[in-house]
This record gives structure tokens, sequence and C-alpha cells, in this order.
């Protein structure tokens, strides 16, 4: 039996490109063994979907000041040498790195074990955990073109994002159901990603009067961000998280509002649905966001607002203009040729761990 070690962790958007692999990784017959932290959301997760899971201690590698930049190296050095024994103890044919910081410390085990390991990229340019893992990687794949440069030529592969393939399952009258809205009027799916958005959770609802006089507006915002008095508003329902349905909302939704995280817009691509991109600004992160919606923006994907400029009548221009030009988006989206990650990169981890 062949044996793959996964591992990322960090965040959802590390954890979930990995679980949409399994359902292939297991009908081959691999022996599947995740390495992520201690306690971060991977764990849950990994643990949830039937995976063994062990937790490495783990520090985050920082670019600014930070006191923990002191303790933090040795956290990294200790996990190091946890990975070390894990990879020892299950010596796996093939490893397979979504990326955040934990994955560090198994990448550059497997390296001193000779185990070949296939990096994935989400971003359009590598992270600073992907960096320092990349010279240590047998190929490294990627969601967006542009992300080629950045990458060594012989390692790079443009593959797109894993997805689960039950997302692409979804019922439209299900969806409908669940959120008790009509068939009769379009649908808006707003998603702030896994913790919400403030600043999208408040554009989409100062402009709730006009959108609602066309749309219906299904809300996923986040922990704590419900808005009490808009319960019960009607065409307007919101949902701090939603696991299983979210298939179901897709497939109910005529277009998508969202943040521009690669592992959620690859997602709303591979569900062809049109979308407007309101990217997390520079200010907040390191840009990253804004570069993937400008890729999405380029290639006919999707309509982009930048966060620093929303105003309600730019938000409802937005989604007005989307919405009436939305065959548009859906003719780019299907010629798109970055269609079956899953695939593609299972048929990779193959390559090296079935010789």
């Amino acid at each position: 039996m062949k044996k793959i070690v996964l591992t990322g962790g960090g965040t959802a958007g590390h954890v979930t490109p990995n679980l949409a692999l399994l359902p292939s990784l297991k009908e081959r017959g691999y022996e599947i063994h995740y390495i992520g932290s201690y306690n971060g959301i991977e764990r849950k997760l990994v643990e949830g979907a039937g995976i063994d899971y062990d937790g490495i201690s783990s520090g985050k590698l920082r670019r600014y000041f930070d006191l923990k930049n002191f303790s933090d190296p040795f956290r990294v050095l200790k996990g190091w040498g946890q990975a070390l024994g894990l990879i020892r103890k299950y010596r796996p044919d093939v490893v397979f790195s979504k990326g955040g910081f934990v994955s560090v410390p198994v990448v550059l085990a497997a390296k001193h074990y000779k185990i070949p390991t296939i990096i994935h990229e989400s971003d359009m340019t590598p992270g600073l955990a992907n960096k320092i893992c990349i010279p240590s990687a047998s190929k490294v794949c990627c969601n967006f073109p542009e992300t080629l440069p950045y990458l060594p030529a012989e390692k790079a592969v443009l593959t797109g994002s894993p997805i689960r393939k039950e997302l692409l399952e979804g019922d439209r009258l299900t969806g409908l159901n669940y959120s008790g809205l009509s068939a009769s009027r379009p649908v808006i799916l707003v998603i702030g990603g896994s913790l919400g958005s403030v600043a999208v959770n408040q554009a989409v609802r100062s402009c709730l009067p006009k959108l609602l006089k066309t749309y219906q507006i299904i809300h996923i915002c986040g922990k704590g961000n419900l808005e009490e008095s808009l319960i019960g508003k009607s065409g307007y329902v919101q949902y701090e998280y939603v696991d299983t349905p979210l298939r179901h909302l897709f497939a109910a939704a005529d277009l998508v509002l969202s943040r521009a995280g690669a592992n959620s817009i690859c997602e709303i691509l591979a569900l062809r649905k049109p979308n407007v991109l309101i990217p997390l600004s520079a200010s907040a992160s390191r840009g990253d966001q804004i570069l993937n919606a400008r890729s999405f923006e380029k290639q006919g994907f999707s309509t982009v607002l930048e966060e620093e400029q929303i105003t309600d009548h730019l938000l409802f221009d937005a989604i007005e203009n989307t919405y009436q030009n939305r065959q548009k988006f859906v003719t780019a989206m299907e010629q798109s040729t970055l269609k079956d990650a899953v695939s593609t990169i299972i048929n990779l981890i193959a390559g090296y761990a079935e010789v």
C-alpha cells in the first residue's frame, strides 16, 4: 500500500484543498496521514474526515518585529524534530503540502529522508512558508498563470485549486427551501470568508434597501456578526456559518459576492458563478487577495471593487452590471482550462508514489 503524508494549516484555505484530494486518494488505496499544528483549525477538519492526525509544534515566521520572533524559532525547531520522527515512522512515498507555517518542518523533514514533496501555492505570489519550502519540493502547483514566473520553471505546474466534489453537487431547489427564499427572483450569495468580514457585511447591509427591490440575499456573515434587527426581513437571510448545505446555497445563487481568497474564488470559478470580488485591503494583508482578484478580472471571470472605495452606489452598480452581463462571465469561466485540479494533482502524486 502506498503511503502519503498531507500537511498544511493555519487557515481553512490551507486545509480544504487537502480534503478535496481525500476521495481520490482513498480510491487509489493510499494510506493517508496528516501532520498539522496541535490545535489549529486543520485538526478539527481533518479528524472530522476520519484521517489519522498528528500535531506538531508550530511557530509563525514573521517579516516584521514581534516579541514572538524570539521564541517562535524554537517552536519551529521543535516541530522539525517532531516531523523527522513522524516521517521516519510513516515512511511515506510522497508528501503533499498546502502551505502554512506548520508545513515547513514537515517539508524539510521529507527532504532529509529524500521523500518527494509536492507543494500547492494558492496565491499569486508565494507566501513566506512556501518560499522556504520550494527548494525542497519536487513540483510546485499553482492557481494563476501569473504565478509561474515566480517559480522554478522545472518545478512549476499550473493546476488550479482542488475543489471538493460535493460542492459541485448542489441542488438549487434544496438551497431555496433551506434558506426560505423564492425561485421567482434572483439570489445573491454573500460570503465574507470563514470568519466573516466587517467591511463586506456593512457594505451589503447599507445597500439592502436598493438590493431587495430586485434581489434576494443569502448572507454568510461570520461568527458573531448576525444583525438582530434584520432577522426575519423579507428576502434576506443571514447565517454565521454554513457547512454541508453550502453546496445547495451555491446552486441557488445567481451571483456571488465574496472576498478574494484563492480557494474561495477557485470554487466560484469551478461553479461558473458570476461574481463581484472585494479583496482584503493591502493595509490588512500582504495584498495577495488584490492580486488574485485582478487576475480573475483580467481573465473575464469577475468584477472587482476595492474595499477602500466601496459606497452603496458603487456596490449596487457592480452587482447590477455583473448580473445583467452574467452570461459574459459564465462564458469566460467555461473557457478556463483549470477544470479538474484534483485529477491533475492526483496524477502528479501518483507519478512519484506509484513508480
